[in-house]
């Protein structure tokens, strides 16, 4: 039985080597930081759901003409 064609001792021998290589204080350090990381995910998608925006407000008109111009600030015509 085994994990798409991996034996558990294979899979036991490869948790070892990647013992030995790391150590146990930074995976413990790694574990501790993708954790953080899929709690913050999962808080921002909470976050996100929470505030979904309202429709738009369409505004009406009484005829179906196009008004184009330019906002200007106050400021700008006091200067000219």
């Amino acid at each position: 039985m085994g994990f798409g064609g991996i034996s558990i001792w294979q899979l036991l021998i490869i948790l070892a080597i990647v013992l030995v290589l790391f150590g146990t204080k930074r995976l413990r350090n790694l574990g501790g930081d993708l954790g953080s990381a899929v709690k913050g995910f999962k808080k921002a998608m909470g976050d996100e759901e929470k505030k979904k925006p309202e429709e738009p407000q369409k505004l009406e008109q009484a005829d179906d003409k196009v008004i184009e111009g330019e906002a200007v600030k106050e400021q700008d015509k006091e200067k000219k």
